[in-house]
Formats: C-alpha cells, sequence, structure tokens
C-alpha cells in the first residue's frame, strides 16, 4: 500500500505543471497581451541562471527582463521588435534558440554533421565486416576432376 501511495505521489508531482516565477504585480490585465509576454518569456535566456527562459527563472535580472518585455509590450512594439531590442542590448546570447543566421550557421549544422559522419562511418564497418565475412567464407568445392589433380600434385616427389 506504501509503494502504491509513493508511486502516486511522485506521478501527480511529475505531472503537475512547472511552477512559473511570474510575480502576481508582472502580470499584464490584458490576457492576449500576457500570453505574448509568456510565449517571449520562454524564448529569452536568464543571464544568470543561462539554462532557464526568464519565464522559469527566479533571478532579479530575469524579473527584469520580464517586466522590459511587458512594457515594450504595451508600448505597441510586435514579438519580433521585442526580441530584436533585447538582442540588441544584451546580444545573441540572450535568446535560448538563436537564429539561423551565418555567424550561427556551424551550431545548427553541426548535429547534421555529426549524424552524416556517423552514417558514413556505419555504413563503412558494416562493408569492411561484410567484406571480411566474404573472404572468410569457404571457396566453392572442387569438381572430383580437379581434387584428383590436386592430389596428384600434392602426391609427387618433387612437390616437397
Amino acid at each position: 500500500m506504501r509503494r502504491m501511495m509513493a508511486a502516486f505521489v511522485a506521478l501527480v508531482l511529475l505531472a503537475a505543471p512547472a511552477a512559473y516565477a511570474v510575480q502576481p504585480d508582472e502580470i499584464m490585465s490584458d490576457p492576449v497581451k500576457e500570453a505574448r509576454a509568456r510565449d517571449l518569456s520562454r524564448e529569452l535566456r536568464c543571464m544568470v541562471c543561462q539554462n532557464q527562459s526568464i519565464d522559469d527563472s527566479d533571478a532579479p535580472l530575469a524579473r527584469d527582463l520580464r517586466i522590459l518585455v511587458r512594457e515594450r509590450l504595451t508600448a505597441g512594439d510586435s514579438d519580433v521588435q521585442v526580441l530584436d531590442f533585447l538582442v540588441k542590448r544584451y546580444g545573441e546570447f540572450v535568446l535560448l534558440r538563436p537564429r539561423l543566421e551565418w555567424h550561427t550557421a556551424l551550431l545548427w549544422l553541426t548535429p547534421l554533421l555529426v549524424l552524416v559522419v556517423g552514417a558514413l562511418a556505419a555504413f563503412v564497418a558494416w562493408r569492411r565486416a561484410s567484406g571480411a565475412a566474404r573472404a572468410a567464407a569457404p571457396a566453392e568445392r572442387l569438381t572430383p576432376a580437379e581434387e584428383a589433380r590436386l592430389a596428384d600434385l600434392a602426391n609427387r616427389p618433387d612437390a616437397r
């Protein structure tokens, strides 16, 4: 019974939605703008935590960024304008998913390159293994005439 209760508690904790760091005083009165602000906050990196979005972070800088996003939306900026403003101010690092541009191409193409190289290495290894298996396979059977000729050659006194 205790195991079942522990499993239930673990399941509830795993299924519970993540607690967001947005404070009640930050929430905008317009639900549409608030939804846009939350979407943008999930795309922005907390400069203190670095592996969390500002939507999830409790750091004071993340709070300041959340407020700044809401201020820009209230001023009438589009989502792209808000992101561009923050990138101009903090650099490309503020984005959790960097944009695909020339200076980030290696970042985006490296996983594909690793996948291609791995597939090529696996193919070469498979070809080598199948080639070695073919080389180790027994040769075709000799015909009775060839076996007799081989025996005759092996039994000759000058063969040694």
